[in-house]
């Protein structure tokens, strides 16, 4: 089993080419977040999977709830709150690339402490999967950093910074920090986006994977967007083409990748320490899970909003 940590949501989508008949702008109300979006992606894709998090007592708490279990998440770790369900507000380009705006400051997502982590977790979950602003809010992210802290030498752990500027603030002053949980993770998922809003504009792809690699994790994948990704270990490095798709948006790619990844190490039973040494992922099984993942990743592009595919629609 895997086990995603992090913020659960409300996406209100807004299209504001449209009007409604008083003047104002239609939207619409989706369950999201990020390890949210995770966490269904691997139980699309015929994982056992979890979801820890701590949800609202409100309607829209009560919504993300029966999603996951609706779509066979685990809801054995998720803890309850007063507080309201962070808002975030989904603007999408032309060109299919979404703007976010949140309104979560003091939401049940970010509400998570450290007395709502299991005092042990079961056996059966090999991994966690942790993600993506729930790592930089307090005290969720004292609580995840420390979740990780117990958790590295028993189970495989993986990341997805998701960098959200307008919730973290100054992203530099926060790199630390990101770079102290690395040492912690076995795998580094990211966005050549989140790279660069954390080492400039300017930084190379493979310079800051092959800094991560030595901080900790044993597989670094990044995603190129339309160029589709690539993925460094210390003994190989692949990258695999986008597929050519006619994009609806882009809203739950990099979720998908990060799903599709750990789904596909998971189905192999690579998604453990010594699958991901640097002796047991060969060449070849590194190129074909990235390919899996770009696949994966291009499906979700071809839909609105992050609806993520099902094993059977993922193509070869």
């Amino acid at each position: 089993m895997i086990l995603v940590c992090g913020e659960a949501l409300i996406d209100l989508f807004v299209d504001p080419t449209r009007r409604t008949g008083r003047g104002g702008v239609p939207g619409e109300c989706v369950p999201g977040g990020s390890p949210f979006n995770v966490a269904i992606g691997l139980a699309r894709l015929g994982r056992r999977v979890g979801f820890l998090a701590k949800l609202s007592d409100d309607g829209f708490g009560a919504l993300l709830r029966a999603r996951l279990v609706a779509e066979g998440v685990a809801a054995d770790w998720l803890a309850t709150s007063p507080r309201p369900t962070t808002l975030s507000v989904v603007m999408t380009g032309a060109d299919g690339q979404p703007a976010y705006s949140f309104l979560g400051e003091g939401a049940a997502d970010r509400a998570l402490e450290m007395d709502d982590l299991p005092v042990a977790l079961p056996d059966a979950v090999g991994a966690i999967a942790i993600g993506s602003y729930a790592l930089a809010v307090e005290p969720v992210g004292t609580a995840i950093a420390a979740l990780v802290a117990r958790e590295r030498g028993r189970r495989v752990i993986s990341v997805d910074p998701n960098i959200r500027p307008r919730v973290i603030g100054d992203v530099a002053a926060w790199r630390p920090r990101f770079e102290a949980l690395l040492a912690g993770c076995d795998i580094a998922k990211a966005s050549i986006e989140d790279m660069q809003l954390l080492y400039g504009p300017q930084v190379g792809v493979e310079e800051v994977a092959r800094r991560w690699l030595a901080l900790g994790p044993r597989l670094v994948a990044v995603t190129l967007g339309a160029e589709g990704a690539m993925a460094f270990t210390a003994a190989s490095q692949c990258h695999v083409p986008g597929r050519a798709v006619i994009v609806a948006d882009t809203v739950g790619a990099g979720d998908t990748f990060h799903a599709a990844l750990l789904g596909w190490l998971d189905e192999r039973g690579l998604l453990t320490k010594a699958g991901l040494a640097a002796t047991g992922l060969a060449s070849a099984e590194l190129a074909a899970a990235v390919g899996f993942a770009v696949a994966a990743s291009a499906v979700t592009c071809t839909r609105r909003g992050a609806d993520l595919p099902r094993r059977n629609e993922v193509p070869a």
